[in-house]
C-alpha cells in the first residue's frame, strides 16, 4: 500500500523572495503564487487572521514553527509554538520534535490549533490541541490528545482541520492515505471528540489523498484535499482538488458527480512552471477575497509559501487566481 511521506526536517528559511503576482498565468493556464516576501519558507501551512488585523501562519517543523504579517505579503519568523518542546508528542513521533499539518482558528476568545505526531509510512498517529488568547510563540497550552490511530486502524490520524457550522456543532477532518479522509464531531466545551462515530468523506481506494480543509460559500460546503505525492522536492505530484455538497457531512461530489468517497475530485492547482507540488492547502475569507494558502516546492527543492485568490464560477465552482 502506499503510504505517507511527510516532510520531518527543519525547512530552510529563504529570505527577501518575490513571486509572480496574481492573476499572470503560464501556458498551463494555472495563476503564479501571488507575491510574498520576507522568510517564506513553509510546508502544510495552517493560518488565521487573528483580531488585531495580523496574519499567524503555523506550519510543519520542530515544534511547530510560526509566522506572522501585517499585510499578508511580507512574512516573518516569531518562533516556534512550544519553544521548550512538546514532550507528550514523541511517543508517536519516535523521539522527533517534528509536528505536523498545524490548523489555526478563533473561537470562545481564543486561538485553536489542531496538530499531529507521527512518523513516516506509520499510522501510529495522533492529533492532539493547543490553545492560546494570542497565538504567540510559548503561549500555547497543551489540551492534549484528540484522537489517535494506531497500526490496527485502516484510516491515519494526521492532517487536522476543525470545522465551526452555523449551528456550532464542531468537526475536525483528517487522515493520508489507507482509506482516505475522515470526519469526527467535537464537543464545543473542550475541543475534543464528542462520540465514536467516524465517517468517511473522501478516499482513493488507499491511494494518495490527504490534507483536508472544509469550507463554507453560499450554499455549499467545499472539501479541499491535496492529491498525489508531496516531500519529494521539485519531483513532488501534490495537486489541489475539491468536491463539495450541501451538507457538513457530505457526500461531497466533484465537479463530474463522481463522490469524493469514491475517489472524486476535481482540480483546481497543479505543478506549473516553475511551481511543483502545490497542497497542503488552508483556506480563509480576508476583506478582499477568499484566499487560499499552500505549499510548493522550487526548482531547488526548497518548500515555499503559495498564496492566491479564489473566486467562484457561475455554477459556484471555485478557480484559483
Amino acid at each position: 500500500m502506499a503510504i505517507k511521506r511527510r516532510l520531518a526536517v527543519t525547512l530552510a528559511v529563504v529570505v527577501a523572495a518575490t513571486f509572480t503576482g496574481v492573476g499572470a498565468a503560464d501556458a498551463a493556464g494555472y495563476p503564479g503564487p501571488g507575491k510574498v516576501t520576507g522568510s517564506i519558507g513553509v510546508h502544510d501551512p495552517g493560518v488565521v487572521k487573528r483580531t488585531d488585523g495580523t496574519y499567524l501562519i503555523a506550519y510543519t517543523g520542530n515544534n511547530i514553527v510560526l509566522k506572522t504579517s501585517s499585510d499578508r505579503t511580507a512574512w516573518k519568523d516569531v518562533g516556534a509554538a512550544f519553544p521548550g518542546g512538546a514532550s507528550w508528542t514523541t511517543a508517536y513521533t519516535g523521539g522527533s520534535a517534528s509536528l505536523w499539518a498545524p490548523d489555526l482558528s478563533y473561537h470562545n476568545g481564543k486561538y485553536y490549533m489542531y496538530y499531529a505526531a507521527s512518523t513516516f509510512g506509520s499510522n501510529h498517529s495522533a492529533i492532539f490541541l493547543a490553545t492560546s488568547s494570542s497565538g504567540n510563540p510559548g503561549t500555547w497550552t497543551n489540551n492534549g490528545l484528540v484522537i489517535e490511530s494506531t497500526t490496527s486502524n485502516n484510516w491515519n490520524a494526521i492532517d487536522p482541520n476543525l470545522y465551526v457550522d452555523s449551528s456550532n456543532r464542531w468537526w475536525l477532518t483528517f487522515g493520508s492515505f489507507w482509506s482516505g479522509i475522515q470526519q469526527v464531531q467535537l464537543d464545543p466545551s473542550t475541543g475534543k471528540r464528542l462520540n465514536s462515530t467516524i465517517r468517511l468523506v473522501a478516499g482513493r481506494g488507499g491511494g494518495a489523498i490527504e490534507a483536508p480543509f472544509l469550507f463554507h460559500h453560499g450554499s455549499y460546503y467545499y472539501l479541499f484535499v491535496s492529491f498525489d505525492l508531496c516531500c519529494r522536492g521539485a519531483s513532488s505530484t501534490y495537486r489541489i482538488m475539491v468536491g463539495r455538497s450541501t451538507s457538513v457531512n457530505g457526500p461531497f461530489t466533484d465537479k463530474n458527480g463522481t463522490a469524493m468517497a469514491s475517489g472524486g475530485g476535481t482540480e483546481i492547482l497543479a505543478g506549473h512552471g516553475s511551481i511543483h507540488g502545490p497542497g497542503g492547502q488552508s483556506v480563509f475569507t480576508d476583506a478582499d477575497a477568499d484566499v487560499l494558502v499552500y505549499h510548493y516546492y522550487a526548482d531547488n527543492g526548497a518548500a515555499q509559501l503559495g498564496i492566491n485568490l479564489l473566486a467562484y464560477d457561475s455554477s459556484g465552482w471555485p478557480y484559483v487566481y
